[in-house]
């Protein structure tokens, strides 16, 4: 049987075992995925260890994703621009392959599960951290209208900017309504609503949080409020590992199913 593993730290607390376990039952592959409690003196030895003793792939979390990516030997272009890794697996000569598969998943979550599309849209991104990063490149792909970045240091909006070509600015020097706001920062994990003015949506605009919980994060609650739509990142948590599972196995698993199955259990 494969072995595949999801390394973090902490990491008892993750939905990857169970989501791939399904992906597995649907597409009747035979695969094991498991956890592996990272450490921080012994990432990249417990990395190598993994696959010289015969491991498939590797989903790589937080604190480790950047050392992930530099311990890379080969890189996907998605990856090289998000600057940090989520899935590991070895080339045909043993070498590492890393990719980022994070803001793929988000994309076909929105796109494809939840039939809101990205093309022609003038889009919204809060937030300019690692997360924010990893999804720029896969938005883009969608050839939206236009894609602004606002964060509260400015300047790390600007160095996206820079990088992705697309607009950065402060909170107070946004002008909307916005067709889709994406919230990429980390205030939904506080129950914090970052510094966003109510003329950014209208009833047209859609809403899309990057976090996820049994109840609606305040970002959701406050655009709600606001007559608009949206969604939280739990699908994004099983995109991401869908397009991981497809690398590996060249079989794309159905991700609704589980997103519900997920959602029941919350």
């Amino acid at each position: 049987m494969d072995q595949y593993v999801v390394v973090g730290n902490p990491i008892a607390h993750s939905k990857s075992p169970a989501i791939h376990a399904e992906f597995a039952k649907q597409t009747d592959q035979s695969v094991y995925y498991g956890t592996l409690l990272g450490e921080e003196e012994r990432f990249e030895a417990q990395v190598r260890d993994f696959f010289s003793e015969g491991g498939k792939g590797m989903n790589v979390t937080v604190p480790f994703k950047e050392r992930a990516f530099a311990m890379c030997d080969v890189l996907s272009k998605r990856a090289e621009l998000a600057g940090a890794v989520n899935t590991l697996m070895l080339g045909k000569n043993g070498e590492i392959y890393g990719d980022n598969t994070d803001g793929a998943g988000m994309v076909r979550d929105i796109v494809h599960v939840l039939n809101q599309p990205l093309k022609g849209k003038r889009i919204l991104i809060i937030g300019a951290g690692g997360a924010v990063r990893g999804v720029l490149e896969p938005v883009f792909a969608q050839a939206p209208l236009s894609v602004t970045v606002a964060n509260r240091t400015v300047s790390k909006a600007e160095a996206l900017g820079k990088i992705f070509d697309c607009v950065a600015s402060s909170f107070d020097a946004l002008e909307g309504p916005f067709d889709v706001i994406i919230n990429g920062s980390s205030a939904s994990l506080s129950g914090q609503l970052p510094p966003l003015k109510d003329e950014l949506v209208s009833e047209h605009t859609w809403c899309y949080d990057m976090m996820y919980g049994k109840e609606p994060t305040v970002f959701l609650k406050w655009a709600q409020g606001l007559g608009a739509k949206g969604a939280d990142g739990l699908g994004m948590l099983v995109g991401q590992a869908a397009e991981a599972f497809f690398l590996w196995r060249h079989v794309r698993p159905e991700q609704a199913p589980v997103i519900a199955q997920l959602r029941s259990e919350m």
